[in-house]
């Protein structure tokens, strides 16, 4: 079927912008972070926020969602509605996405009286996209991941209002991440008569995009039980210099300081291997963000799954009472500050999904905590 996005010179293959081809689970996702610079006191002090919102072909659905921590309690809301034909509609229930220079500047909306929270957001890259190394993952017989992803450091500008409060965001003091991925992965309900494909595999998954006052930084890694890796990913980058050709890629060594009864991290030690140095940065947790608040882990409002023609809902966390021993609860990304051995202090995140055994992080089974 021809549709509107079929006029731009945009195709990669001979089919129309609608044609999902032959995968039922080919997505296309927005995702953005953001958060105070510098520190805001203790952790119970921050503000952060993320947003999601994606189109699945295959399944003729669209969802978004938008969640914000404020004064200790996770708010979100959510949307979904059936695709169509339009994907150049980027609207799914409160949520409106607008690209006001691609790869430069972008805007986010929320709307929705009936959870309090509403937003105008705007985010302007500080640097070229990293495109990180491409996804693929068949840990049995099939391919369940096959991805393509850029993220990109920028500020935020705007306001949000939550709980009766407005928040007032301004280049000088909100940075953040945002990321595009499409391609191939797990959404929705899973195909009805498929037999399995060997046993449940292990997913371990760090990634931990970094701002410093000369540096962006972009960490992440894939392993599988053993401690292999799958992927793997360590660049960096000048706020001062927009040109892809400029970033430097290395290699990397991490170490993991556990949180007691969890999967999550209370420190984390990166050393980036660079061609021209190394860099040891030093991670220090402060408010953990949920990601079933936008969607991912959710038990009921994960990604893709049909809702309905066009539905909405809204719901709050008190972080003091979250079980993080909940499988609904792993994914995690982990706001953090940061210090590099030259002594430069800096801001970031931490993202953490480990579903499985993992043996290098002592983990022997899917229920195993650090104790």
């Amino acid at each position: 079927m021809i549709t509107a996005a079929d006029d731009y010179p945009l195709h990669q293959t001979s089919r129309p912008f609608r044609d999902p081809g032959t995968n039922r689970n080919q997505y296309d996702r927005f995702f953005f972070c953001g958060y105070p610079i510098n520190p805001a006191g203790t952790p119970a002090d921050e503000s952060y926020f993320a947003v999601a919102f994606g189109q699945y072909l295959g399944r003729n659905i669209c969802d978004g969602a938008f969640s914000i921590i404020h004064r200790g309690v996770q708010h979100s809301v959510r949307g979904s509605r059936l695709l169509g034909d339009d994907r150049l509609d980027l609207t799914v229930g409160p949520l409106k996405i607008e690209i006001l220079e691609p790869l430069h500047q972008l805007r986010v909306t929320v709307t929705s009286p009936e959870a309090g929270i509403a937003a105008v957001l705007t985010f302007d890259a500080t640097a070229a996209p990293f495109e990180e190394p491409h996804y693929h993952w068949a840990p049995g017989n099939l391919t369940v991941f096959d991805i393509t992803r850029l993220t990109q450091n920028g500020r935020w500008s705007g306001w949000i209002e939550v709980a009766g409060e407005r928040i007032d965001l301004h280049t000088d003091d909100w940075c953040g991440t945002r990321d595009r991925s499409w391609g191939i992965r797990p959404i929705g309900e899973r195909e009805a008569n498929m037999a399995p494909d060997g046993p449940p595999p292990t997913f371990y998954w760090l990634w931990s995009p970094l701002t410093f006052p000369d540096m962006n930084v972009m960490f992440d890694v894939n392993e599988h039980r053993n401690g292999q890796r799958w992927h793997a990913n360590t660049a960096t980058s000048s706020p001062q210099n927009h040109d892809a050709a400029a970033i430097q890629h290395g290699t990397h060594t991490y170490d993991i300081g556990w949180r007691p009864n969890t999967r999550h991290a209370d420190s984390f030690n990166m050393q980036l291997l660079l061609r021209v140095r190394t860099i040891n940065i030093e991670l220090e947790a402060q408010t953990t963000f949920y990601m079933q608040g936008i969607g991912y882990t959710h038990p009921t409002w994960g990604h893709g799954y049909f809702k309905g023609p066009n539905e909405q809902t809204h719901d709050s966390l008190v972080l003091a009472e979250v079980d993080e021993t909940d499988p609904t609860f792993q994914h995690v990304q982990i706001l953090c500050n940061a210090r590099r051995d030259d002594g430069v202090t800096g801001r970031g995140i931490l993202e953490m999904l480990i579903s499985g055994p993992h043996d290098p992080s002592g983990l022997a089974t899917y229920t195993d905590m650090h104790l």
